[in-house]
């Protein structure tokens, strides 16, 4: 049974809008080491003062061999564009690398260790190119250029014609994140130090190559050079740094690859947020969730420009959003859920406004910032979703709270007042029933109401773990959400979800796209094509 509920009256459960939680220092101003002596000496005190279970080394991930040359860069064409979708990203502008690009003309795909391109018209693989350091799970495609970041190297290729290698880096680390601004890429890494197993003899003896990640570059014309990614005075820390290296790369995907003119600090960094004009990089840790702020409004390379903290822990990088020069980022203490406001103020991300109370001894399941309003679905054994009024920094409020069985574990908006939900039905007792999508009307954010619901018995959608498998495209209202089994069609309407077909081959359905009337859906094992009005099959494209 749905409950509405209206902050105004104080009814139904809605936090109170001066619930807060208790004032935390700031944190100190982050600053460049002066020498690698200098550096050497803190990373080895902090690793020393590190319990050993926390210490151990990530895998060290590097390509050994050189990758063959390839020819130099061609400039971007200027294309038309057809009526198309793309990445499912989580700000306009701001593109998120995925295992499937799209121009509109062609189809760029990663898949077993090699990249396809697809011609759109002629539904043909037109060029296939195996990547070095083999397996490869995302790419940033801009213009003629993609740039594909595998499990052992960064590798940049050209489109003009034939797929061609541009220049391979590999570099110490794991890959964490990374998003195309214009042109500009921007790939986050986490290193740790490369030590045998941590005793205080081992750390006393390292030197400060052990702790700075290496690169290994091949250039289009196949010279290799290596060397140290970041030199010491390009690292920020805090008076107490950790063991962790944090480093953003910086790439123009229409020039050559080079190391990507790092900037690094000594901190972690598991999830990546992105605005047009700023970077965040946030790591959840027992005593907080600290957040690093990067400009990335400028060409060259990103600029640390603040840190802060706030309590509690990130879901996903939908946990944070950027809007008027404020973050706000909602978070999960385990009593409660709080929704906290930065802003900027020198070198500190400093508490503007918080907001708790948000499902005390539930956590949170999704979270959806849109402008200056908010939305937040908490669960145990019924949902409530939660809208936030954020207009007021200072004064984050919420409004209004509907509780359902079940949760969503995304939510996308759907047009003026609308929302659409997709996550699990759930009994009175909290125990999932199989998949559910629900249209929300929040265009009154004091009394939020579910329009309409679709069921699938025992199903789940790729989309509660991965966001990139999602699709709606607003002009017809279609709605693809690839399952554990292949791909369910929907159609949104203005108060109605109407259920078209599913469609599935083989192998699972990671992904979907509309091109032009047509509905591509891809899987490990190549492509379907379908009509996007009537779902008939029109042609497939295997990977052969």
């Amino acid at each position: 049974m749905a409950v509405v509920c209206a902050f105004a009256l104080g009814s139904c459960g809605v936090p109170d809008a001066g619930t807060t939680t208790p004032p935390r220092a700031a944190p100190a101003e982050l600053v460049a080491f002066d020498s690698c002596d200098a550096a050497l000496e803190q990373f080895r005190a902090a690793a020393l003062a590190e319990p050993a279970e926390q210490a151990e080394a990530l895998p060290d991930v590097r390509v050994n061999e050189a990758a063959p040359a390839g020819a130099p860069a061609a400039a971007p064409d200027v294309a038309a564009k057809e009526q198309h979708s793309g990445t499912n990203n989580h700000e306009a502008g701001v593109e998120e690398p995925d295992l499937v690009q799209t121009d509109g003309r062609r189809v760029v795909t990663v898949a077993d260790g090699r990249l396809r391109v697809i011609d759109v018209a002629s539904r043909r693989v037109t060029s296939t190119m195996d990547l070095p350091g083999g397996w490869a799970g995302e790419l940033l495609l801009d213009g003629d250029r993609a740039l594909v970041v595998g499990q052992r190297a960064l590798t940049l290729v050209d489109l003009t014609g034939a797929a061609r290698l541009v220049g391979t880096l590999a570099v110490d680390g794991e890959y964490v994140d990374a998003r195309l601004v214009g042109g500009r890429a921007r790939v986050v890494l986490r290193s740790q130090p490369k030590l045998p197993p941590v005793t205080p003899q081992a750390v006393r003896v390292t030197t400060i190559d052990d702790w700075l990640p290496a690169y290994d570059l091949t250039t289009a014309q196949g010279a290799r050079s290596q060397g140290r990614l970041v030199d010491c005075d390009n690292v920020y820390h805090p008076p107490e740094p950790g063991t962790s290296l944090l480093t953003v790369l910086t790439f123009e995907l229409g020039g050559p690859l080079g190391t990507g003119d790092p900037v690094a600090i000594a901190a972690d960094g598991t999830t990546v947020y992105g605005s047009a004009a700023n970077l965040y990089v946030a790591h959840n840790a027992p005593q907080g969730t600290a957040i690093h702020q990067f400009d990335i409004a400028s060409a060259g390379p990103a600029r640390h420009v603040a840190s802060g903290s706030v309590p509690g822990a990130l879901l996903n990088q939908y946990s944070m959003s950027e809007h008027d020069g404020h973050l706000r980022v909602a978070t999960m203490t385990g009593a409660d859920n709080t929704v906290t406001v930065l802003a900027r103020k020198g070198s500190t991300l400093t508490d503007v406004g918080t907001l708790g109370g948000l499902g005390r001894g539930e956590r949170i399941y999704a979270v959806r910032f849109l402008g200056a309003v908010g939305y937040v679905v908490t669960f145990r054994q019924t949902d409530p979703l939660y809208t936030l009024d954020l207009a007021d920094p200072a004064r984050p409020r919420a409004v209004g709270e509907l509780k359902i069985t079940g949760y969503s574990a995304y939510l996308h908006p759907a047009g003026e007042g609308r929302l659409i939900g997709v996550g699990q039905e759930a009994d009175l007792q909290g125990r999932a029933l199989g998949l559910q999508v629900s249209l929300f009307d929040v265009g009154d954010a004091a009394k939020p109401v579910r329009l309409a619901q679709h069921r699938l018995s025992g199903g789940m959608a790729q989309v509660e773990a991965d966001t990139h498998a999602f699709l709606y495209w607003p002009p017809t209202g279609l709605l693809v959400l690839p399952t554990d089994a292949d791909a369910l069609v929907l159609r949104v309407g203005d108060g109605s979800i109407t259920a078209l077909g599913r469609i599935g081959g083989g192998s699972p359905v990671l992904r979907s796209l509309v091109l032009g009337d047509e509905l591509w859906t891809v899987s490990q094992s190549g492509v379907l094509v379908h009509d996007a009005a009537t779902l008939n099959p029109i042609g497939s494209v295997p990977f052969a």
